[in-house]
């Protein structure tokens, strides 16, 4: 390699690090790599256009357009050629710009004379940072050769652009990472945390991309990749033959980590002037932009493989990463793409909040989130590659709004927020121990969800009468094999230790769907919200069944008992779950354990058929607990995932108060106990409507307890309910507006 000619990009690049290496700053440092590019690849005009924001390119800077219109002409994405370029990341090489599909014609740059047009994206890691272009007059295509050349300076740009090689007075080029940024997002725990970044994933930053001796860089690339190898083997080596699932994902690890193909890529671009790091990124960068093209699960799950490879192996070439000794701030906000639960349980609760990129309301690490009473903010997207370790944050999990090195004002505004919900939070604390007693005399039992041991702390401070949820899956999901039975007994006598007495709901096994045991093979179905999940794997498999329900039992040891079944659809599943039951109480009885004193089995009605049983049904059920959050969703046929369906349909809707309300009634028919479980329960305004139209037992989560409590103890139900008919007879969609002008003039 070493006696290898120089290449027409490794001149470049040489020249390029020259230019770099002056003592210009900001848009004269611009100005000069354009006039370099231009004259080093025989081209009348070099243009850099950059991202103002996310929607609006900007031309930085020219080599042969008309000066005047540097920082004065701007586009949308997606406009003229440019635009194209910068919305498909993708290469535009036309010989006849004026004629090319998309083409806009911008006067004031004079640009009417040339004719070939190369363009490429300037992105790093799939971020888009803006668009490179060369033009002349000749009518040409530019060569593979010119194109690949073109596309090695971009990558360098993003790097330099990265590190702030190009900051000046001009808003368009102020440092990356310096300026305030807000990232919208969609709320998955409600709160409000102020702190500082802990990234779980650590930014690598490349700043050497262009290599000064290419047969180093190569020996440097050489021997990072054998340690990575050597990594992946022994992690092969521990997951052993017993976990095959995990093996599977560490073999094709293994295949990328052996590619000849990228390894190959990568040598190209060391040979073509880029340092191991810079050859490394590049590649990870097609690699991400592939993978937001892709639509096939397989292949996307393969790309991200290598992004994660990458990853590591940018780790070992910078020896940057979560082993470097940095040290967590004293109020970690974490920030990370995606998070598992078993990892989001390893930080605990030192964490101030949470913010994803990715994410769903239903994860696991939602879940734990929400055990942990920690706010988090998911989809809020390009904040990992936006921020930095320590980066000054603000979470807004009311709002589901991030603030990323906010300036003064929205401190002072954020800080006002949290200082008036820890008020309110005093107020409620006021009335812990007093009952939930309406006006009007109505009392009702105000209880909390859970599923980690670190939630029961909340019970005695929270004034939650009982447990009205337990969910036994988090301590399935957050393993890579199934727990042993008498770990399950140890726990769940644990619970009910720290419960003191206090009734507490263990719902049996609820999987499937979003929640896939990481030891159980995922079934590929299309639907998995209305597949095989819960009650119907219980059934399907009934040694585990069998085996939590042993463990529940001898956990009791003697104690009342309380458990029900999730997503029942109708009443054979029940009978056949209660048969279940009553089978593993006689066997636990002649192997000698004690037996709880009193039982009670019942079922979350989640499904609208359920709604619609026989009348037997709500006989034969102990108790029903309304699953609100997956009732809503089959109710409305509104995905609660989806963003662009989910929030139009209201849980105040007419019709789904009435559906409601009619459950409430056939149970009052039969004297069978009812509650609404979801997150809807812990919302005052939706928790009064339902408390007026019957029902008495509310869970929720333990913050949501005081300020349900509060307006409930204020509220004559009597006027709520009139409220409610009067919004009915009007023939309105939903009585929110009616309830809310009420509660307005009551507070007026």
């Amino acid at each position: 390699m070493a006696e290898r000619l120089e290449t027409e990009s490794r001149k470049l690049l040489g020249r390029l690090r020259d230019a770099m290496a002056g003592d210009v700053e900001g848009q004269a440092r611009l100005n000069r790599i354009t006039h370099l590019i231009a004259d080093s690849m025989g081209c009348e005009v070099c243009s850099i256009y950059l991202f103002r924001d996310e929607d609006t390119l900007e031309l930085c800077a020219t080599e042969g357009l008309n000066p005047d219109a540097v920082h004065m002409t701007r586009m949308k994405l997606g406009e003229g050629l440019v635009g194209m370029v910068a919305r498909n990341r993708r290469v535009v090489n036309t010989p006849d710009a004026p004629q090319a599909r998309g083409f806009r014609y911008m006067p004031e740059t004079g640009e009417e004379i040339f004719s070939s047009f190369l363009g490429v994206p300037v992105q790093r890691l799939g971020e888009a940072l803006g668009v490179l272009v060369v033009q002349s007059k000749i009518a040409r295509k530019f060569s593979a050769d010119e194109v690949y050349a073109l596309e090695v300076v971009a990558m360098v740009l993003a790097e330099m652009t990265e590190l702030g090689a190009f900051v000046g007075d001009n808003a368009a080029m102020s440092a990356r990472h310096s300026q305030p940024a807000m990232f919208r997002g969609t709320v998955a725990q409600e709160g409000a945390a102020e702190g500082h970044v802990w990234l779980h994933e650590p930014r690598v930053v490349v700043t050497n991309p262009i290599a000064d001796d290419p047969a180093r860089e190569l020996e440097r690339l050489q021997d990072a990749v054998e340690q990575l190898r050597v990594g992946v083997d022994k992690m092969l080596e521990i997951a052993g033959s017993h976990d095959k699932d995990q093996r599977q994902v560490l073999e094709a690890y293994r295949m990328f980590a052996n590619s000849k193909g990228w390894m190959r890529r990568m040598e190209e671009d060391i040979a073509n002037g880029l340092s191991a790091e810079a050859a490394v990124e590049k590649e990870q960068s097609v690699a991400r932009a592939r993978m937001g093209q892709v639509t096939d699960n397989y292949l996307r799950e393969r790309l991200s493989d290598l992004d994660d490879l990458s990853n590591r192996l940018l780790r070992i070439l910078t020896g940057q990463g979560a082993d470097t000794g940095a040290e967590m701030p004293a109020d970690p906000i974490l920030i990370a793409r995606n998070i598992g639960p078993a990892e989001l349980l390893e930080y605990g609760r030192g964490l101030r909040g949470i913010v994803l990129e990715e994410g769903s309301v239903g994860s696991h690490a939602a879940i734990v989130a929400r055990a942990l009473a920690i706010p988090l903010v998911i989809h809020a997207q390009r904040v990992t590659t936006e921020a930095l370790n320590g980066d000054h944050i603000m979470v807004d999990g009311e709002q589901g709004i991030v603030h990323l090195r906010p300036d003064d004002t929205v401190v002072t505004a954020f800080r006002d927020k949290i200082a008036m919900l820890a008020a309110a939070q005093e107020r409620y604390a006021s009335i812990r121990d007093l009952p939930a007693e309406t006006v009007d005399g109505a009392v009702l039992s105000l209880q909390m969800n859970a599923g980690l041991m670190a939630d029961l702390p909340s019970l005695p401070s929270s004034g939650a009468e009982g447990v009205g949820l337990f969910r036994t899956e988090l301590q399935f999901l957050v393993r890579n094999q199934m727990p042993r039975r008498s770990e399950l007994v140890a726990l769940y006598a644990r619970v009910l230790d720290a419960a003191g007495g206090k009734p507490v709901i263990f719902r049996t096994l609820d999987i499937g769907s979003d929640k896939v045991l990481p030891y159980m093979k995922p079934n590929d179905e299309p639907n998995p919200a209305l597949g095989w999940r819960a009650i119907r794997v219980g059934l399907d498999k009934p040694g585990i069944m069998r085996m939590q329900l042993q463990a529940l039992i001898r956990a009791a040891n003697g104690r009342p008992l309380t458990v029900m079944f999730p997503f029942v659809a109708q009443l054979e599943e029940y009978r056949a779950a209660r048969k279940l039951m009553d089978k593993t109480l006689a066997a636990e009885a002649r192997l000698g354990h004690a037996l709880p004193e009193h039982i009670e089995v019942g079922a979350m009605l989640e499904t609208p058929s359920l709604a619609f049983a026989p009348h037997k049904f709500f006989e034969e059920v102990d108790f029903l607990s309304i699953g609100g959050n997956d009732l809503k969703q089959f109710f409305f046929a509104a995905d609660r995932e989806n963003e662009r369906v989910r929030r139009r349909y209201d849980t105040l809707n007419v019709s789904f108060l009435s559906f409601i309300e009619r459950i409430v009634e056939r149970c009052a028919e039969t004297d069978t106990p009812v509650s609404f479980c979801g997150e809807d329960a812990g919302r005052p305004v939706e928790a009064m409507c339902f408390a007026a139209i019957g029902l008495r037992r509310l869970s929720m989560r333990p913050a949501s307890i005081g300020p349900v409590k509060s307006l409930l103890r204020r509220t004559d139900l009597q006027e709520v309910r009139k409220v409610i008919a009067d919004a009915r007879h009007r023939g309105e969609m939903s009585v929110r507006p009616a309830v809310m002008d009420w509660l307005r003039t009551r507070r007026g």
